[in-house]
């Protein structure tokens, strides 16, 4: 087995976890989907848990590369937010998947601890991000009306979190975009 089949597994096993949940899968629906025997996955992946800690930590690292480059290229708070939610949009696939973190959190008596943990620091950098993204809205009034930048950053994320859970249910970016619709006007 090569690097390819490991990434291969990770990226089928990481969009059907966003699209089916974490028990929506068994490693014999990825080795056929894959064209290798369940055996080979296990060489890799030896348990689902590992599997899991593989996804989130490769999911972390992509999301905080993210939001690296969402700073590099806007340098208002609210062209940031606004970057923010169409990352986010963007991780619906019209309706068809949520984001990884949501997806885990959709089914968190199935996860490891280690897995709990890191969605949770996922979530943690993520608030951190948004918190100093709103701190710089209040420096720069590109975002009207700040409360308080740690209050809007847990309002944002929760409402992010669940405009992804209602347009999933709905299969509909439209529902997503209606959730995000005051925060959107919002930013300048």
């Amino acid at each position: 087995m090569n690097r390819d089949t490991r990434t291969a597994l990770m990226d089928l096993a990481e969009h059907t976890v966003r699209s089916r949940g974490f028990d929506g899968f068994s490693y014999a629906d990825l080795a056929e989907a894959i064209g290798i025997r369940k055996a080979s996955i296990h060489y890799h992946f030896p348990t689902k848990a590992k599997l899991s800690e593989a996804l989130i930590e490769r999911y972390q690292t992509s999301l905080q590369q993210g939001l690296t480059e969402i700073d590099a290229a806007h340098a208002s708070a609210g062209a940031r937010l606004k970057a923010l939610i169409a990352l986010y949009r963007g991780a619906l696939h019209d309706g068809q998947t949520v984001c990884l973190c949501v997806a885990f959190s959709t089914c968190r008596e199935s996860l490891s601890d280690t897995v709990i943990a890191r969605v949770g620091a996922v979530r943690a950098m993520v608030l951190q991000w948004i918190t100093a993204t709103f701190e710089l809205g209040q420096r720069d009034g590109s975002v009207s009306a700040i409360l308080g930048p740690a209050d809007e950053a847990q309002a944002t994320l929760a409402m992010l979190e669940g405009a992804h859970l209602a347009a999933r249910t709905e299969e509909d970016l439209a529902v997503f975009d209606a959730a995000t619709r005051l925060l959107r006007a919002r930013c300048q």
